[in-house]
């Protein structure tokens, strides 16, 4: 290249970057400016987190708010993600059950954990505040079950056995079903005990029975309920017949969310409290509809996250929703309407609620999505029905050796021989 075609060319460049830095100068001057008048403690809550919380993790919280007011004001079809020991904190309690009676959460993912521990109350135990450094050794001497700074008698595990292994060996539920249907018959079981006993303050379990809102456990094997099942099959392997069915509960999933976005024709949001197994059981609906079963979705529009766990270290309880996009779990619009509050979920959601449910128009009538099960499925079975022709042509793969292949496809080519 030539010395005046070469200066030609960075000159060009130079205008090229001077005109982009004025479009970005002026793109930056309507951006929103960090003002604010002090803080006089007749705010409102919204007005409080809108106009207050102008930076860094508090603009992370504002931000998350001001996504889930507009799911809800929008009513999107609300997913809602629990990991952690958040029961015995009582966030179902200050938070979630709250959201749940003014029809503001359609659908729960959790673990059993948290429907496991949240039973003590209701059959009397006491969760209580205690010195994290008080001292294990001595914890133990004395029998005291400990999660971090909260404590409860050793009894307490050993009486909520006895409870679910009861209720678990009642008629209804000797079959095979997935966790939503496990959930809803112990939501009812312990619904008939609370008001038998008069219990003022329900449980998780109860209060989803009562406003038909699907449990879904992702991993219902890592928690006690299900432990008291594993008992159960040995004790009585002639007459206990309860079964969790893996396969259908994934399904049923994918059968909720194409319901909502198919069927109801409205947009998805996530909540995510946490990380860890609820939040990819939730989010995974769309890779299964999309990528496995051939039934087009555009998954969640509006993503929001509590959560402590650093992104960088690749943990999927991390995981931005752009990553998520990558993967098919998160729409194109949700990338744009996703927040990721780096904090500890006790330590703002309850704050977040209270904004919340501070308007008191801010409800609505209950989807209860749970009766609609036998239709969400049925929907779902027509979509795959429908593509079956395409679908078939993913199930074969040439694979090296006939040792891998299929005996029914070993015992056909033997025939063929003879």
């Amino acid at each position: 290249m030539g010395k005046k075609k070469k200066q030609k060319a960075q000159d060009a460049t130079a205008e090229s970057v001077a005109a982009s830095g004025e479009a970005l100068r002026s793109e930056f001057e309507g951006t929103r400016e960090v003002t604010m008048g002090g803080i006089t403690g007749r705010e409102t809550p919204d007005e409080l987190l809108r106009g207050r919380f102008p930076a860094f993790v508090g603009r992370q919280e504002r931000t998350g708010y001001e996504l889930m007011a507009r799911a809800m004001d929008e009513d999107y079809a609300t997913f809602m993600t629990l990991s952690g020991a958040m029961t015995p904190a009582g966030l179902h309690q200050s938070c979630l059950i709250p959201l749940i009676e003014r029809g503001l959460i359609d659908c729960l993912t959790t673990t059993g954990a948290n429907l496991y521990h949240d039973a003590h109350r209701i059959i009397g135990h006491r969760i209580r505040e205690i010195d994290p450094n008080a001292g294990d050794l001595a914890l133990r001497l004395a029998r005291i079950i400990r999660i971090y700074d909260l404590g409860f008698w050793e009894e307490t595990l050993l009486e909520t056995d006895m409870l679910f292994s009861a209720i678990l060996r009642l008629p209804q539920f000797q079959r095979r079903m997935t966790t939503p249907e496990l959930h809803y018959l112990l939501g009812e079981a312990i619904a008939g005990i609370e008001e038998a006993l008069g219990v003022k303050q329900p449980s998780l379990l109860a209060t989803c029975y009562r406003r038909a809102v699907p449990i879904f456990v992702g991993a219902v094997q890592d928690g006690s309920i299900f432990l008291n099942i594993v008992k159960l099959k040995r004790l009585f392997p002639e007459t206990f017949k309860l079964e969790v069915d893996v396969n259908d509960d994934v399904y049923e999933m994918g059968a909720m969310q194409h319901h909502c976005f198919g069927t109801l024709d409205r947009k998805m949001a996530i909540f995510i409290l946490g990380g860890g197994v609820p939040k990819n059981y939730t989010l995974q609906g769309e890779p299964l509809l999309e990528q496995i079963l051939g039934v087009h979705t555009e998954g969640f529009d509006i993503d929001v996250q509590f959560c402590v766990d650093p992104v960088d270290n690749g943990a999927l309880s991390s995981c931005p929703a752009g990553e998520g996009h990558t993967w098919g779990k998160v729409s194109p619009e949700g990338v744009s309407r996703s927040q990721y509050v780096h904090a500890d979920v006790t330590a703002v959601f309850p704050w977040v609620t209270y904004a919340l449910l501070s308007d008191a128009k801010r409800q609505r009538p209950h989807r209860r999505l749970y009766d609609q099960r036998a239709a969400a499925l049925a929907a779902l079975d027509l979509a795959v029905a429908a593509g079956r022709d395409e679908l078939l042509k993913t199930v074969e793969y040439p694979l090296v050796g006939e040792s891998l292949a299929p005996a029914a496809d070993k015992k056909s080519k033997k025939k063929k021989k003879a």
